[in-house]
């Protein structure tokens, strides 16, 4: 399979390492400088660009009925108008705040848990996660997808980094050198606490969930999440 990194940084290089290593090739690798895109020879992009270009990028793929994994966050205020641009062009596209396999099973316990202890409102609720220092968004959007999980399954009603009301998740978010990703999930009650907490050892985690859904994601048309990579949920 011919793959268009469209983001060529740390992870872009990773990704490109994982994807070598399971026998495909590098068609683009394409950076903050790289001013067109020519998907003549390619199979399958892969964004983790900046929320600057994302949208343009995940255009430009379509536009050439490329499929698209994205992996870039800061961007989803534009979202729904990338999933009707995919649907009018036929084409597919799939987003994930993180592909890690470990965060998406990760994702699937915080779901089970928000549901079963959702009916205790002692319970209290917070949400931490740490990252590396060139991440430019905060929260992140695993943080942010955590979040809107529990939302939908409890009587919170949004999330905030400031001081939360009574139906408001708090979001703690740390910038530490050299971190690859922490998120924990705290339910507090005066006579016990329950936690769930990821920890990635590295990227490689990520890269490789980006390219099984590269992978999987050839030859089908419509609209995907990570969900219907790993048949979970």
């Amino acid at each position: 399979m011919k793959i268009a990194l469209l983001g060529y940084g740390r992870m872009g290089k990773i990704i490109e390492h994982v994807a070598t290593e399971r026998g495909h090739s590098i068609s683009i690798k394409a950076d903050s400088k790289t001013k067109t895109l020519d998907f003549s020879n390619t199979d399958v992009a892969i964004d983790f660009s900046l929320p600057s270009t994302a949208v343009s990028n995940i255009k430009a793929a379509l536009d050439n009925s490329i499929p698209v994994i994205s992996g870039t966050t800061g961007w989803l205020d534009n979202y729904d108008a990338i999933v009707s641009y995919c649907t009018s062009k036929n084409g597919a596209f799939l987003y994930a705040s993180n592909f890690s396999l470990g965060v998406n099973i990760f994702f699937e316990v915080n779901h089970v848990l928000a549901k079963l202890i959702g009916n205790y409102p002692n319970y209290k609720l917070n949400i931490g996660e740490i990252h590396h220092t060139q991440k430019l968004d905060a929260p992140s959007g695993t943080a942010i997808t955590l979040a809107e999980d529990i939302i939908k399954n409890s009587d919170y009603q949004n999330w905030t980094m400031e001081s939360p009301g009574d139906n408001e998740i708090e979001i703690e978010a740390k910038r530490i050198v050299d971190v690859p990703g922490t998120h924990v999930i705290n339910y507090n009650s005066d006579v016990d606490s329950i936690q769930i907490k990821h920890t990635a050892h590295n990227r490689e985690g990520f890269a490789l969930g980006a390219v099984i859904a590269a992978e999987w994601i050839a030859n089908k048309k419509g609209i995907f999440s990570m969900k219907n990579v790993l048949n979970i949920g």
